[in-house]
């Protein structure tokens, strides 16, 4: 199953880290947060993988160009350009990195990877975002919804829009305005489509969380998966800095070893 990543925005409240690179780009304990989130999916067994890039798409095309050279020592022939690795080290990753357009919102990125996409299941996250959810046990509860996406449901208190869910059922039955004393479920990204998405995606200027997301609940094919566990968003410096602080303490989300 591939693994679909959102990748392509301008990051505007992180602009003090994305005036030069992409927000998946800005690194959490050295490494960026788009490599914490495969490393999550790659634990679970996910490891092919498509970038949605736009904005400074070539920051993270060049990133995977040479992160073998970053990683590794190596030997170079200057004259005949060969090279010799000194050590077997890397991740047993495929990764096709997708420009999408600087200014396309998420639902036409998407699309725009329908022809990779069209034929089977795949997952889809943010690319600033962690957590220690078991994306094995949500792909399995997805499989036995008969939804065409299930998305991850997580707390998290302050600015999101809470969701309305279904009594004694795993189907959402909408969204609404989330206030500051609310404790309900938010959706965390962390999903789980069927290719039938795409028929809801209208252009490029669609975005994925409004329309197509709504006619779903409408159609009653947009499922949920509960998460009780660690997540976070990077949405802004201090967002940074509480990953930051996390990481340096133990980092929730690590579940696989170095």
């Amino acid at each position: 199953m591939k693994v679909v990543i959102f990748a392509g925005g301008f990051g505007t409240r992180l602009s003090e880290e994305t005036a030069i690179r992409p927000k998946p780009m800005v690194e959490v304990g050295g490494r960026p947060i788009l490599w914490h989130i495969m490393k999550i999916y790659a634990h679970h067994g996910f490891n092919d993988f498509v970038v949605l890039g736009g904005y400074k798409v070539d920051y993270i095309r060049d990133y995977f160009l040479n992160y073998r050279g970053h990683q590794t020592d190596y030997t170079i022939d200057l004259k005949t350009g060969n090279i010799e690795w000194l050590q077997s080290v890397g991740e047993d990753w495929k990764v096709t990195v997708l420009d999408t357009g600087s200014d396309t919102m998420t639902g036409g990125r998407l699309k725009k990877a329908m022809p990779l996409l069209k034929d089977a299941p795949f997952c889809l996250t943010y690319g600033d975002g962690v957590s220690d959810v078991d994306i094995a046990a949500l792909v399995e509860v997805h499989r036995a919804s008969n939804c065409w996406c299930t998305l991850t449901a997580v707390t998290q208190p302050g600015r999101y829009g809470a969701l309305r869910l279904k009594e004694k059922s795993t189907h959402v039955a909408g969204f609404r305005e989330k206030s500051v004393t609310d404790g309900g479920l938010i959706n965390g990204g962390f999903f789980v489509c069927e290719p039938e998405v795409f028929e809801l995606i209208d252009g490029s200027q669609t975005t994925w969380e409004n329309e197509p997301m709504e006619r779903m609940v409408e159609l009653d094919k947009l499922g949920y998966f509960h998460h009780n566990g660690y997540w976070q968003s990077m949405d802004s410096l201090r967002d940074r800095m509480v990953l930051e602080a996390a990481w340096t303490e133990g980092a929730p989300w690590k579940l696989w070893k170095d």
